[in-house]
């Protein structure tokens, strides 16, 4: 007989929690959604050019499985492929979703959905609401739960932190504990499943895009407690950031998508103004390099290009890592009426008006395209991988699921702009309907787990507070932090070499060892957000050591002609998902397959 009313705990408030939850709420349980602030400031808010979907309003004769390609392609045939079909070909049904939802889309002057082009494709596929697509997303969902909220389904956690998972003798997930930040008290919460959905880890490398609760704590301390994570190795760099003494700010991929160009001077070091440097002494490389996609290449393959410009050709601006993203030769109304939000920030924090100078940019960390496995295809009576099964997006752990960024399913080694919120908003809808057939088979209420489970992790999760409070003298974790990202964007960038991991291994036993040792300022019982930062810096560090690439993997393409030479031998080879299961000398790495069940890989990638 199943259990009545079960309890789900979803972590994380943005577009893939605020999805999961809804979906939860909707089959009749009851849901605690913790975040660490309010749920509207999560950090799908700052998404900002749009989201893909196969809508053809343009009459391009689009296709999903055209976008099915794409996404494939785009991530390196390094996604499992069934999961990226589904999503696709689900992509149209979201859109019309959110559109009933309220989503003020961006539309014709007859009142169609428009469609702008990002990277990595050559038909306008990206729905949009001007600049801040994210933000309207995350607050028409956030409308959608805040309606179960008022029908008691919903209880919302705001200002709490993810601690730890709670987990039976059998290693089942029957709970969490998690820190009050406000009055810095651990609670433990039953729960009969639990979901994480916190987003990406771009603070593991000091300055991101991403905000500062992107650390990827909660997914290291789940992957610390027996949930694999995958595909590490693969950091998005960004090819259109905004360099920033305090950190790196977006500047949207729609902007190229609009018709950006990127260029440096022909003239190496030349300082002039930009707008006194005639047409041709500017150089246009990925147009020249890449004229099929110029422009709106794939992110890797931008981001590469900036830095063999910048840092092998030393053509960066002024002898400086930078390069231009150019908008002026378009109309002010236009760029206003379509990138009005991204026009701000750069004119708030460089100072310069983009639709008169050009914009000075250089790739910055962005995104996470591993993070926890999820399961699509485990037989959940077998046990047996390979057997056909609802897609359940379960971990390695039972009765603990995953979605978002915090997971690793869709992207392969590179995610193609404007599938972040797809894939956020898609990956919180299978897993709260997953969640919710996975509470209905539960033959027993969590209600009847021993109450010493909570008990002692609690204590556990307490005394790591006070020793890291009680400490006089130690390392300052604001620095500790500072030394982990400085040393990650050097040794752990766009370009690597084996010599460059090994260092950086090094480093992180090093910095993992005085982590051990922190020491605060701030020893208040009330509101310390030192506490929470310094127990962060602990996990960004484990997690850390998931990122550079496993010994001997292929570092960086080379060549287009020597990389097509050797493209079936290392397939051969590295055809594989990363998997990492921690111990306590580190990450255990193994291999799986990638499934290539749905696009046979024929070809290298070229988008020449």
């Amino acid at each position: 007989m199943a259990i009545k009313k079960p309890k789900i705990i979803v972590i994380g408030g943005g577009l893939g929690g605020l999805w999961a939850t809804m979906r939860i709420a909707e089959a009749g349980n009851q849901v605690m959604l913790f975040s660490l602030f309010q749920v509207k400031r999560s950090h799908s808010a700052c998404a900002q050019g749009g989201i893909n979907a196969c809508l053809d309003t343009k009459g391009q004769h689009d296709s999903v499985w055209q976008h099915v390609v794409d996404t494939i392609k785009g991530g390196a045939y390094l996604a499992n492929q069934p999961p990226v079909k589904a999503m696709c070909e689900d992509a149209p049904g979201l859109i019309r979703t959110f559109d009933r939802m309220g989503v003020t889309w961006s539309r014709t002057p007859e009142g169609v959905m428009d469609l702008r082009l990002f990277g990595g494709v050559k038909n306008k596929r990206t729905c949009f609401a001007g600049a801040t697509t994210g933000q309207q997303l995350l607050y028409t969902c956030d409308e959608q739960v805040r309606a179960h909220e008022e029908r008691g389904l919903v209880k919302k956690y705001e200002f709490w932190e993810f601690l730890s998972l709670v987990k039976d003798g059998q290693g089942r997930c029957k709970g969490i504990t998690a820190l009050n930040l406000r009055t810095m008290e651990v609670e433990a919460f039953r729960a009969d499943a639990v979901v994480i959905a916190t987003g990406g880890l771009g603070l593991i490398y000091g300055k991101s895009t991403n905000s500062a609760s992107c650390t990827g704590a909660a997914a290291s301390r789940a992957y610390q407690q027996g949930a694999a994570f995958m595909n590490g190795e693969f950091i998005q760099f960004h090819p259109t950031g905004m360099p920033g003494d305090d950190k790196n700010r977006l500047m949207s991929e729609a902007a190229r998508g609009e018709g950006g160009r990127i260029w440096v001077p022909r003239k190496q070091g030349d300082t002039s103004n930009p707008l006194t440097i005639p047409d041709d002494q500017r150089w246009y490389f990925l147009e020249e390099w890449y004229p099929a996609y110029g422009n709106t290449v794939p992110r890797d393959v931008a981001a590469r290009a900036i830095w063999k410009v910048v840092r092998d050709m030393g053509m960066g601006i002024g002898g400086k890592d930078l390069v231009y993203l150019d908008l002026t030769h378009l109309s002010e109304e236009f760029l206003r009426r379509r990138l009005g939000g991204i026009l701000e920030i750069y004119e708030k924090f460089a100072g310069d008006d983009p639709t008169k100078v050009p914009m000075k940019i250089f790739p910055a960390v962005h995104y996470s395209m591993g993070g926890i496995w999820v399961d699509w295809e485990k037989n959940e009576t077998t046990g047996a991988l390979k057997q056909p099964s609802p897609r359940n997006h379960q971990t390695s752990v039972p009765g603990l699921f995953s979605c978002g960024e915090a997971d690793g399913t869709y992207h392969g080694a590179n995610r193609l702009g404007a599938n972040s919120l797809l894939s956020a908003s898609y990956s919180g809808r299978v897993v709260g309907e997953s969640v919710a057939a996975y509470v209905k088979g539960l033959k027993e209420s969590v209600d009847t787990a021993p109450e010493d489970l909570y008990g002692n992790e609690k204590k556990r999760q307490e005394s790591i507070n006070k020793q890291i409070m009680s400490c006089s003298k130690g390392e300052n974790p604001f620095l500790l932090h500072k030394e982990l990202g400085d040393m990650m964007r050097d040794k752990v960038s766009i370009i690597r070499t084996n010599k460059q991991l090994d260092e950086a291994l090094e480093k992180l036993k090093e910095l993992k060892e005085r982590a051990s040792r922190m020491c605060l300022d701030d020893r208040h019982g009330w509101s310390n957000a030192s506490l929470s930062y310094a127990r962060q810096v602990q996990d960004m560090i484990v997690l850390g050591e998931d990122l550079p690439i496993p010994e001997g993997k292929f570092a960086g393409d080379p060549e287009f002609e020597a990389y097509r030479a050797k493209w079936k031998e290392n397939n051969t080879k590295w055809l594989k998902t990363t998997l990492a299961d921690h111990t306590p000398e580190g990450p255990k790495i193994s291999y799986e397959d990638v499934d290539t069940s749905v696009l046979p890989v024929e070809e290298p990638r070229d988008y020449r």
